[in-house]
């Protein structure tokens, strides 16, 4: 009778155990198709946004050769140009797009948004100050996302270095590559370094979680180069 009780005890134990294991590995599985999927949509989305960019500047170059040409009759010397005639802002997930980043250091490829909101901030990551479109203009723009450790969004900004480069491309068709130079942490409440003298070129100031806490930010500095 002992010997069957036992038995019965190991049984669910193993049941138990089995469903556990099930549990986590269905877990994992969700967990790694719900990242590429996210990362794919973003990489595509940049792909397409800079193939689309560089359409729009040939575009401009083409008009103002046939322009001079006209107006001219003679110089039919192409006019370069990093101004994109169309400058409609796109759209993805039904969030207007200011620009995209990418950080080849960490393979981050993501669109960056305008609108600072909950389900934003779960899509891509977004221009927390100054409000509007200030991407790659005289000053700094603080872009934040998500750390969500896992490797989306901004969760492995923690691995760049000094000297790592940004690339990014705004809504106009303005490229800029920006270069690290500060790393460091700050509380969730400190601003204080949001309004700082840039020389009037372009600064980027990325901001996330710490992986330990949700209250300390870890902050990165890139200049324009």
């Amino acid at each position: 009778m002992g010997e069957s009780k036992y038995s019965k005890v190991l049984t669910v134990i193993l049941v138990i155990v089995i469903i556990a294991i099930v549990g986590l590995l269905v877990f994992l599985a969700y967990d790694y198709i719900n990242k590429y999927n996210t990362t794919k949509q973003a990489s595509d989305f940049v792909q397409e946004y800079q193939e689309d960019i560089t359409t729009g500047n040939q575009d401009i170059t083409e008009s103002q050769v046939e322009g001079n040409v006209t107006l001219e009759g003679l110089d039919s010397t192409p006019t370069s140009t990093t101004t994109n005639a169309n400058t409609t802002k796109k759209q993805y997930k039904g969030y207007s797009v200011v620009g995209t980043m990418k950080i080849p250091k960490i393979n981050f490829e993501y669109p960056v948004l305008e609108e600072v909101s909950t389900k934003s901030l779960e899509t891509a990551v977004v221009v927390l100050y100054p409000s509007g479109d200030n991407l790659n203009l005289p000053g700094n723009t603080v872009i934040i996302g998500h750390n969500y450790r896992n490797g989306l969004f901004f969760s492995n900004i923690k691995k760049i270095s000094n000297g790592d480069k940004i690339y990014v491309t705004d809504y106009r068709g303005k490229s800029i590559t920006y270069e690290v130079y500060n790393i460091f942490e700050a509380s969730s409440t400190d601003t204080s370094f949001y309004q700082r003298d840039t020389n009037g070129l372009a600064e980027l100031t990325l901001s996330t979680c710490t992986d330990a806490s949700n209250d300390q930010r870890t902050i990165v500095f890139a200049k324009q180069i």
